[in-house]
């Protein structure tokens, strides 16, 4: 919680200013703490819940949605493809092979992957939530 109050709230008051955002995250456990949860609900104008726990089913995010996740069905694939070319010999090695692939990828595709995402959305809802290509 401290990097989201040092890092996520100061950024985001930078890029949106007043204006309404929302808050999307993943399952990862860190994320589904209830300390987590509260403290978003409390500082993010909006926030997709995610389940904390699988007795507890009322979070508004899909389990396991990679469908749903821009890394998912878009960055890491573009990432493997320009950094995973060729085997790497090291860590080191990968890691920079990433971070130069990271560096190509334009504007422009961002923000087609990000316009391409309200239509997963009505996908995923035509699919009632369940697995689609």
């Amino acid at each position: 919680m401290d990097t989201l109050r040092a890092h996520l709230i100061p950024w985001t008051h930078t890029i949106f200013g007043d204006d309404e955002w929302t808050f999307q995250q993943d399952g990862a456990l860190a994320h589904k703490a209830r300390e987590t949860q509260d403290f978003l609900r409390d500082n993010c104008p909006d926030v997709i819940t995610v389940d904390v726990h699988w007795r507890n089913a009322n979070g508004e995010w899909p389990p396991n949605s990679p469908d749903l996740n821009p890394l998912d069905y878009a960055i890491w694939s573009i990432l493997m493809e320009k950094a995973c070319q060729k085997p790497h010999p090291n860590v080191e090695s990968l890691k920079r092979a990433l971070k130069k692939a990271w560096k190509e990828i334009t504007l422009a595709d961002l923000v087609k992957i990000v316009d391409n995402f309200s239509k997963r959305l009505q996908v995923c809802i035509d699919a009632n939530g369940g697995h689609f290509e």
